[in-house]
């Protein structure tokens, strides 16, 4: 045990990995400091606003640059992943624009269709803040790639402290839907700033300033796959993680959707803290690997078993005393919050044991797979919400089918990419 102890802080890999894990801490520390303050400012109604905002942001957001910056990390040449970066912004600048063409033109059919009253009068933030999010995407992929890790965490700290300040003190003075989703989608353009002017003090000091001379038409071909495939997958992943928002809204009221995106937004912190902090420093290291010709299947396997292991202390704990910790925390109006946290603790530990799984797709070259796989996905999540509702048309028996469904998914989808690994 001691010699694994000491192998394990030795390697590269794993101080890495603490590295953006304390960084995530950080940032997620504060985000939970703030939440008391936050949630009784604001209420369940306003949360579910947000919330609705939120779901439709993600349900486009992969349309947003056809996922071209999340090949960045793979071309073995920087001047190819700064070419990808362009033609993502390319992209981003045309279908944000659609985007907003199309919701000036087709505003009150949309809103009444999908039940979108509640943010009617901001929906045009949208497409703002669906461009801003591919510049924090491709900032994000970019420390990936050169493995600026303590960057990456220094920016996450310091943005987690001005948005929640900012959400707190103009919630004090103007406690709106509108103020919630500002400060929300002004976070995503404040950490694609802070790790810009870092990456660029970085560049300065490490390495002299390169044209780059890549062909667009040629970058656009060699990885299409990203267009082609995940696209779609990821257009298809975020419609079946926004679900439960998008049909709690039309099916029952906004403040079962505020109780839903309060006990995802707490349940995710491990997910993030820990599955994102590996996910990103495993990604890189994966890619290594398989350039080297070698199989990525043991790095893969015990990836997954270790966040399995610790994992399980935190979500254990949130199926046994859920309830009763949001009541405590967040006031007693969240109490049913935390009956949706006791069964979406389950589904969300799978979520987080997977996210090595999802992130050795791409250069394992299973897009095509993981689409198809991705579709089926969908519409077994849409028949759990569904069966959830008309079983005893309550909220909570849809958050709980629509949970057990997810574990279905992810269990079926680690053992078949671990099989094809």
């Amino acid at each position: 045990m001691l010699n694994f102890i000491k192998r394990l802080t030795r390697s590269k890999f794993a101080r890495n990995i603490a590295i953006v894990a304390t960084g995530t801490a950080g940032a997620q520390a504060i985000a939970m400091a703030f939440s008391p303050f936050i949630t009784r400012i604001y209420g369940p109604e306003i949360f579910g606003a947000m919330g609705t905002f939120i779901a439709i942001l993600e349900v486009i957001s992969p349309l947003a640059a056809l996922s071209y910056p999340m090949a960045m990390v793979l071309p073995k040449h920087d001047s190819d992943a700064k070419g990808l970066a362009a033609i993502s912004l390319c992209i981003a600048l045309v279908t944000s624009c659609l985007a907003a063409l199309t919701l000036i033109l087709f505003k009150t059919p949309i809103v009444n269709a999908l039940n979108l009253h509640s943010i009617e009068t901001f929906i045009l933030i949208i497409p703002v803040t669906m461009f801003v999010s591919v510049l924090t995407t491709i900032s994000s992929q970019w420390t990936i790639r050169k493995k600026l890790f303590s960057l990456k965490a220094k920016s996450a700290v310091f943005q987690a402290l001005t948005i929640n300040i900012l959400k707190t003190g103009l919630g004090l003075l103007n406690p709106s839907a509108f103020i919630l989703v500002s400060t929300t989608s002004f976070g995503y353009l404040l950490q694609a700033a802070l790790i810009g002017i870092g990456i660029r003090a970085h560049t300065q000091e490490r390495t002299k300033r390169e044209k780059s001379n890549f062909a667009f038409a040629g970058l656009l071909k060699a990885y299409k796959d990203f267009a082609y495939f995940r696209t779609p997958q990821a257009l298809l992943n975020s419609i079946g993680q926004s679900l439960p928002i998008l049909m709690l809204a039309n099916l029952f009221n906004p403040t079962a959707v505020g109780f839903y995106v309060l006990a995802r937004t707490v349940l995710f912190v491990p997910s993030i803290l820990i599955g994102t902090s590996v996910a990103e420093v495993f990604y890189p290291k994966f890619v290594e690997v398989i350039h080297q010709g070698k199989s990525g299947k043991e790095l893969l396997l015990k990836t997954c078993l270790s966040l399995a292991i610790v994992g399980s202390i935190p979500y254990l704990v949130l199926i046994m005393f859920g309830p009763w910790l949001f009541s405590l925390i967040f006031g007693s109006d969240w109490q049913e919050a935390g009956e949706y946290s006791r069964w979406m603790s389950i589904w969300l530990f799978f979520v987080l044991i997977t996210r090595p799984i999802i992130s050795a797709i791409p250069a394992l070259s299973l897009q095509g797979l993981f689409l198809a796989f991705e579709a089926v996905s969908t519409l077994v999540r849409i028949a759990a919400i569904l069966i959830g509702y008309y079983w005893t048309n309550s909220a909570l028996s849809a958050v709980i089918a629509f949970s057990l469904s997810n574990v279905i998914i992810y269990t079926a989808l680690t053992i078949l990419i671990i099989r094809k690994t």
